[in-house]
């Protein structure tokens, strides 16, 4: 690994995509690309740090080197756990060890207080409850919102789990019902799906097809195997189930339909 040129911000240091990827053994495409798949995964602040605009633009007049992205309207920073997380999408050996290699040289700093004046070691204690205080807003925010989430489908989330799928399913009968023969059970149904696939980012015939793999390998029986669709997968992961329930809520708040937990 290339001697990293050190970039500090707001008290902590962090590295571009450009260093990231030389440390890495990658390009930056795949960083990026990584990144927008799973960017519901990654939170600002904690993994990254976004400059835009008139930021960036003194952030790279102070780092004279050339770091990349320049051009980019947006130019990123990752932080520790932010390197982790594009660690654990490449998944390589050299990308792991590169990892373990920053964290020991690199972004954990051993301590220069004795080597500070009384006023400096006070700045940075200030600095730091600052930055905490942002970040307890920031967390309290997240949870306002999380809540507000929870309320929106908490009558749905009321659904006894044995038969959440039934209940799925009524409610999908309605929705088709409700227009009038225009859109079909099918296709309210095909509808929900992509919704979900949508918000959720994933792929449901993917995870079907995995899924029938696994259960070959298990020795489950054929017949068995091809009964398996989209509703199995989604019910055996409860962030999908969670969000398909939204979906389905969403629809049949939009056509009308009484949504309860009977």
């Amino acid at each position: 690994m290339n001697q990293l040129q050190i970039i500090n911000h707001n008290g902590q240091r962090v590295l571009t995509t450009t260093q990231l990827a030389e440390s890495y053994g990658t390009e930056v495409q795949i960083l990026t690309n990584n990144f927008n798949r799973n960017k519901a995964r990654y939170t600002e602040g904690k993994h990254y740090i976004a400059l835009e605009g008139q930021e960036k633009r003194d952030f790279l007049n102070l780092h004279q080197n050339d770091l990349g992205s320049k051009n980019a309207v947006v130019l990123y920073l990752w932080t520790e756990k932010g390197a982790w997380m594009h660690a654990k999408s490449l998944n390589t050996d050299q990308a792991w060890e590169a990892y373990e290699m920053l964290v020991d040289d690199y972004y954990r700093v051993k301590s220069t207080l004795p080597q500070m004046s009384p006023a400096e070691v006070l700045a940075g204690v200030a600095n730091q409850l600052v930055e905490q205080e942002r970040r307890l807003v920031a967390v309290e925010s997240r949870l306002e919102q999380a809540e507000k989430q929870q309320d929106d489908i908490k009558d749905i989330l009321a659904l006894n789990p044995t038969d959440a799928r039934k209940k799925v399913n009524q409610l999908l009968n309605k929705i088709a019902q409700s227009a009038g023969g225009v859109g079909s059970y099918q296709d309210v149904r095909t509808e929900s799906y992509k919704k979900l696939e949508e918000r959720a980012r994933c792929d449901l015939a993917k995870r079907v097809t995995n899924k029938k793999s696994r259960l070959a390998l298990e020795g489950m029986a054929k017949s068995k195997i091809d009964k398996i669709n989209n509703l199995d997968v989604i019910f055996e992961d409860g962030r999908l189930a969670e969000i398909y329930f939204a979906i389905v809520k969403e629809m049949a708040v939009a056509n009308r339909i009484e949504v309860d937990a009977s």
